[in-house]
């Protein structure tokens, strides 16, 4: 396994961040702790989740993953071992089931998401507590064409005064963003570095080979600012494995499973989808593997977040921190997103 600073903090954090936002809806609990074993096994230290998981989230399975989570470190006594990340959830997006739907990034819902999700993980701190998007009206979850809109949102400077309290308690070590754009990122850097409150150590946002807007203004802060990309769906929600070739719809998958997921199924997408697949198979690797070797090379990135729902898939997932890519293969990369770039931002 790799290890990579964590911003400027003194945390070394694997390459390879073990996902959790299907456990408690495609995965069981010991689905989970047979997943967070062989993590552990790979080297893999990072488990990133979110007070939302899982998804699609629904109050029925409201913070089951972190349950899961929690009672995984219970169980097993290994709390120091892993750097362990969470989100509190931002308005909208659907959900009403948390702090009745009208969500904030206040004190007041800061101090209630933490004091819950410690509760559910069973710990008493939380290595990097993200805001999971922004509370303002802006770009994110693949919305282009911005549109300014006025509109009340929770100051930044009161959110971040409320998180360094959070970490003068002991009770986070850091911060870090999630979906936010240059503005956003730059906004909250510059606050804290004004004001002595806690620097952004992490941006997690998507990243994958059918997805490379993070390039275009965000990858420059992530270097600069050594404020890393923790990505999220380096596979496109699993269309660059290859198994939804043809239309396939595998039994349980989440494109099977949930219509939700669709940002990565348009036209355009399935049809660069199916070069990056045939580009692999031409090179005799797996699609998803070149996919995933792809994000973890990137300059700016920290950590590649791999899920998976079978054993089989996460045993592929972190064979991938083992492939290099050839300059050929990455040749043939560029062109493929040259003829058809970001065609599921």
């Amino acid at each position: 396994m790799q290890y990579r600073q964590l911003g400027r903090t003194d945390l070394n954090v694997s390459a390879l961040c073990l996902g959790t936002m299907t456990w408690g809806e495609q995965n069981t609990e010991a689905q989970a702790f047979t997943q967070l074993d062989r993590a552990k096994a790979a080297g893999i230290n990072f488990i990133d989740t979110a007070e939302m998981y899982p998804v699609p989230p629904r109050p029925e399975t409201y913070a089951a993953t972190e349950h899961c989570i929690g009672s995984y470190l219970k169980a097993r006594g290994d709390r120091a071992k892993w750097i362990l990340a969470t989100k509190i959830a931002g308005p909208g997006n659907g959900i009403t089931h948390i702090r009745d739907g009208h969500l904030k990034f206040n004190r007041k819902h800061i101090r209630a998401a933490l004091d819950d999700s410690l509760r559910r993980l069973q710990t008493d701190w939380v290595d990097l507590y993200q805001l999971h998007w922004p509370e303002r009206s802006t770009n994110f979850f693949g919305q282009l064409g911005y549109q300014h809109q006025e509109g009340d949102f929770t100051e930044l400077e009161e959110t971040l005064e409320v998180l360094d309290e959070e970490i003068k308690a002991g009770r986070i070590r850091h911060i870090g963003l999630s979906n936010e754009t240059p503005w956003g990122t730059m906004k909250y850097l510059q606050l804290a570095d004004s004001r002595g409150w806690p620097r952004a150590v992490s941006i997690q946002n998507p990243y994958n080979l059918l997805n490379r807007s993070f390039e275009v203004g965000l990858a420059e802060i992530a270097i600069r600012e050594q404020c890393g990309l923790l990505a999220y769906s380096p596979l496109a929600f699993g269309m660059l494995s290859g198994k939804y070739e043809n239309g396939a719809r595998p039994a349980n998958a989440r494109l099977t499973l949930f219509q939700r997921f669709a940002r990565y199924n348009n036209p355009q997408a399935r049809a660069a989808c199916s070069r990056y697949v045939a580009l692999a198979r031409e090179h005799g690797l797996s699609p998803a593997q070149m996919a995933l070797a792809y994000v973890t090379a990137q300059p700016f990135v920290t950590s590649n977040i791999i899920g998976a729902t079978t054993l089989e898939q996460l045993e592929s997932n972190i064979s991938s921190i083992e492939l290099e890519l050839s300059g050929e293969v990455l040749k043939e990369i560029e062109a493929i997103h040259t003829g058809q770039p970001n065609p599921a931002p």
